[in-house]
C-alpha cells in the first residue's frame, strides 16, 4: 500500500468559484448562520419569522396559501402554524363557507414580536452586506428575485 504526504498548501476552490450556485451557497450558509443568531433573542427561527411576516402582510390567508408562499409542503406549514399559535403570535379562525380551512391572523403579541425581529434582521443584513453600496444591495435583490421568478415560472 502506497502512502502519501498530507496536503500542506492552502486548499483552493478556484474551479468551484466559477459557478454562481457554489458562491451563492457559501454566501447563504454564512447569512443563514448569522440570521439564526440575530433572531435568537426573539425565540423565532427563520421559518417562523418568515411565516409570521407573510401572515402579517396578508391577513386571513389560509394555511395552503401560506405553504405556497413559503414554497413548502402543506404538512410543514401545519407544524409552523401550530408553533406560532401555541406562542399566541397568530390566531387561526374558521373561513366562512369552508369548514376545512382556517384564516390566519397575527395577534397583537405577534405584531410586537415581528417588529422586534424585523429590526434585528435589518441589523443583520446591514452587517452582512456592509461592503455593498445601497445600489449594489438593490441589484443583488433584483438579480435573486429574477432567478426566483424564473424558477417559479418553470414550476407552474
Amino acid at each position: 500500500m502506497d502512502t502519501a504526504e498530507p496536503h500542506k498548501t492552502p486548499i483552493t476552490d478556484e474551479t468551484l468559484r466559477q459557478f454562481g450556485g457554489y458562491n451563492l451557497k457559501r454566501a447563504y450558509l454564512l447569512i443563514r448562520q448569522d440570521m439564526m443568531r440575530a433572531l435568537e433573542p426573539t425565540g423565532l427561527r427563520i421559518m417562523t419569522f418568515s411565516s409570521l411576516s407573510i401572515i402579517s402582510e396578508n391577513p386571513n390567508l389560509t394555511q395552503s396559501q401560506l405553504a405556497k408562499a413559503l414554497n413548502i409542503e402543506r404538512s410543514g406549514v401545519v407544524v409552523l402554524v401550530d408553533e406560532l399559535e401555541n406562542a399566541d403570535l397568530i390566531s387561526r379562525n374558521r373561513v366562512k363557507g369552508d369548514r376545512r380551512s382556517y384564516a390566519l391572523q397575527c395577534t397583537p403579541k405577534g405584531e410586537g414580536k415581528l417588529a422586534k425581529a424585523q429590526d434585528l434582521v435589518a441589523e443583520h443584513e446591514n452587517k452582512m452586506f456592509a461592503d455593498l453600496t445601497s445600489q449594489e444591495r438593490d441589484t443583488l435583490r433584483d438579480l435573486l428575485a429574477r432567478v426566483d421568478k424564473r424558477q417559479s415560472k418553470t414550476e407552474d
